[in-house]
């Protein structure tokens, strides 16, 4: 079994999706939007105790004080905080935080930063399951238990075990259209792909020499040549660019050889909308989920999220209410994906 387990905080995301109170400048990962403690506070929570090192975070330099002061509220010390320059996705982000590992034997956790995961325990007993197949070198994901035929997340098809628990991936799936979403969560042999791994960060940078060399080369010219200041690093501007745009899937976990996927339900989200936070927030006796300053009477079903303003309901059902500073957005439940036809408009003047 491995000595350390590393986790890898992958906090680079902008988070739109949850606008107007997730924006570029403080996206959904440092918000409180399901609890009292942040999304990023929570996600290094997860991974704390005799096992797990210090976390290693991947951020957007722009945000480099938030994760700091953050983490630091909650007692977190990391290891290193990596400031990407430009956002490259997800495979030349790990491939940073592989490269500042202390050993290259030591387990990487890769945890993006915005999601939730309601069942702790049982995340640990996935974890445990895989950890004997990564030690022999295999790259591990975590397959979520699919509840519904969703069409926004990848999936992967579950093979045969390779030991209690933990099974050889068949193939990925990217986002699939609803006819093949429901055939796939009809078969029960299908995942959805969370977006979590484990593997030694020496078998993956060997995997990533093979199949995406680039990556390698450029994200190790970045390290060289990064700047050090106390725990933050900044890799080199011009190297990182020079990395292709790939994310681990599509760089790495389809294309190599021993990749296995533990299932798991663990009350996982990736609160990729306000509608999938209205799914897994607390709610009143009215079926109401609310944060903030809010009144609301003779109301149901309703998602009502204000940071300031006192927002005040009557007679309404169904609504999406948030409240940010001078922005406010009100609509239907059932379509908060569409939020991103505000951003668009807004762009455009």
């Amino acid at each position: 079994m491995s000595r350390t387990i590393v986790p890898v905080i992958l906090s680079g995301g902008s988070g739109t999706r949850l606008w107007p109170m997730s924006r570029p400048e403080r996206p959904k990962q440092f918000l409180a939007l399901t609890a009292d403690e942040t999304m990023l506070q929570l996600t290094a929570k997860r991974a704390v105790g005799a096992q797990f090192a210090p976390p290693i975070v991947v951020a957007n330099a722009a945000h480099a004080e938030e994760v700091e002061t953050q983490l630091a509220a909650i007692g977190s010390s990391p290891a290193a905080i990596i400031l990407e320059p430009a956002g490259r996705n997800t495979a030349p982000a790990i491939a940073l935080a592989a490269l500042t590992a202390s050993s290259g034997e030591d387990a990487l956790l890769v945890m993006p930063s915005d999601h939730v995961i309601a069942d702790v325990e049982a995340f640990h007993a996935a974890i445990a399951r895989a950890l004997p197949l990564v030690d022999d070198g295999w790259l591990v994901t975590f397959g979520i238990a699919p509840d519904a035929p969703e069409t926004g997340y990848g999936w992967i098809q579950v093979g045969d075990p390779v030991v209690d628990g933990v099974h050889r991936v068949v193939r990925f799936v990217e986002k699939p259209p609803l006819d093949r979403a429901e055939a796939m969560l009809a078969s029960g042999d299908h995942a959805w792909n969370g977006g979590i791994f484990l593997f030694r960060a020496d078998r993956y940078l060997a995997a990533l020499q093979i199949y995406a060399p680039d990556i390698v080369s450029s994200t190790k010219a970045a390290m060289d040549a990064a700047r050090h200041d106390g725990v933050r690093v900044y890799p080199d501007a011009e190297a990182f660019a020079a990395s292709p745009s790939e994310s681990i899937d599509y760089a790495v976990m389809e294309k190599a050889e021993r990749v296995a996927v533990a299932p798991v339900s663990m009350g996982w989200s990736d609160v990729g909308s306000w509608d999938a936070l209205h799914a897994v927030s607390g709610r009143d006796a009215d079926e109401n989920s609310h944060r903030g300053e809010v009144l609301a009477i003779d109301t149901r079903n309703c998602l009502v999220q204000s940071d300031g303003a006192r927002v005040s309901l009557v007679g309404v059902s169904d609504l999406i209410v948030v409240a940010s500073g001078n922005d406010i957005l009100i609509m239907p439940r059932g379509r908060s994906q569409e939020v991103k036809k505000l951003i668009e408009a807004m762009k455009r003047g």
